[in-house]
């Protein structure tokens, strides 16, 4: 199952499959290491829901909601 990651809830594991998005934003978001085929796991959202905080390649960083809604995630299934 597809879905953003900006639609995610604490705890959710996913892969990225593909980073929507133009210009700027786009290439922040590869900079920062969100590429196909990363694993993130969704570790908690501010009280409104922006930030987010993820771990992405062994290191936690933090999305704009925004930024996070350029990122398709494929939702990993639970073990």
């Amino acid at each position: 199952m597809e879905k953003k990651l900006s639609e995610f809830t604490p705890g959710e594991r996913g892969v990225v499959r593909r980073i929507e998005g133009e210009g700027r934003v786009r290439r922040r978001i590869f900079d920062m290491g969100v590429t196909a085929g990363a694993q993130i796991v969704l570790r908690k959202a501010a009280p409104l829901g922006d930030p987010l905080e993820i771990t992405v390649r062994g290191y936690e960083l933090t999305l704009r909601k925004s930024e996070a809604a350029c990122v398709t995630m494929e939702v990993a299934k639970d073990a």
